[in-house]
């Protein structure tokens, strides 16, 4: 079965070149990389570049999905990048989120038909993202042992360390509901059908937040259920100064009257791609 990782970005390519090593350092190679870009400069565009061809034993495919910058446009560009891909099973990743060399085996492991798959984060500090993006050549904290990581965490560099030890596949990580609070769009896995089934991600949802939470509710709309990654998929979130909330209210106040409602597929969502202005570079 091949996997689609897509990996949202914005004119962030020092970020995004630790996640794409995080990538190419993986046990699983039967996957592909699809760059969903939300409208980069071309900086983004030479840093992906300078990682073809890939390497013997790497993924499958490296594909750069970019659409024009008008403005935070994440779901459009999540639903582009699903548009560019193949795979039957799409693995949503942050451009700032570095995987473990496992992350795609993980996500395979857990893999369920009838349901969807959301992991977690470890969040690092900003002294210790900008030490991680200085340095020449790069660390792969991608490979560190959970020794180095608990002393990061000791050091106030990382919120959270345990996470990192890995807990089986059963039924014990299936939700006994679906709830729409902590879904994190940065680690995510869907089944294709079933993302196609529901339109994919809203993009009436414009600016920072809620289009995760919106996704979920319909996907559970749908019959899909909810399954914890935790303890198995973790990745390390590079700090970032946080995006601006202005649209916070009014798109958490779309999320709670559609959970009076039955809607299933998006209003405007991945039937709409290609759109005018967008690239697809494989």
């Amino acid at each position: 079965m091949l996997i689609s990782v897509i990996v949202t970005t914005y004119n962030r390519p020092d970020a995004l070149a630790a996640v794409l090593r995080g990538l190419l350092a993986q046990t699983d190679p039967d996957f592909e990389v699809i760059i969903a870009d939300d409208g980069s400069t071309d900086a983004t565009r030479a840093m992906i570049d300078g990682f073809r061809p890939l390497p013997a034993g790497g993924p499958k495919r490296l594909v750069h999905a970019w659409q024009p910058d008008d403005g935070f446009r994440a779901s459009a560009a999540r639903n582009l990048g699903v548009h560019a891909s193949k795979g039957e099973y799409l693995i949503f990743l942050d451009g700032d989120c570095i995987p473990r060399p496992d992350f795609v085996a993980r996500h395979r492991l857990l893999a369920e038909r009838g349901f969807m798959v959301s992991g977690s984060r470890v969040l690092l500090s900003e002294r210790f993202t900008a030490q991680l993006l200085s340095q020449q050549p790069p660390a792969a904290i991608h490979a560190r042992r959970f020794s180095y990581w608990l002393l990061q965490r000791l050091a106030g560099h990382a919120n959270k360390a345990i996470p990192l030890l890995s807990f089986p596949n059963s039924r014990l990580r299936h939700y006994r509901s679906v709830k729409w609070s902590r879904i994190k769009s940065c680690n995510l896995a869907i089944w294709r059908s079933d993302y196609a089934a529901v339109n994919g991600f809203d993009e009436s949802f414009v600016g920072w937040g809620h289009e995760d939470a919106d996704l979920v509710l319909r996907l559970a709309r749908h019959g899909v259920r909810r399954k914890g990654g935790a303890f198995s998929t973790e990745v390390f979130h590079l700090w970032h100064p946080e995006n601006t909330r202005a649209t916070e209210s009014v798109n958490r106040k779309r999320v709670e009257e559609r959970m009076r409602t039955g809607l299933i597929r998006a209003e405007i969502g991945l039937c709409d791609h290609p759109a005018a202005g967008e690239r697809v570079i494989a």
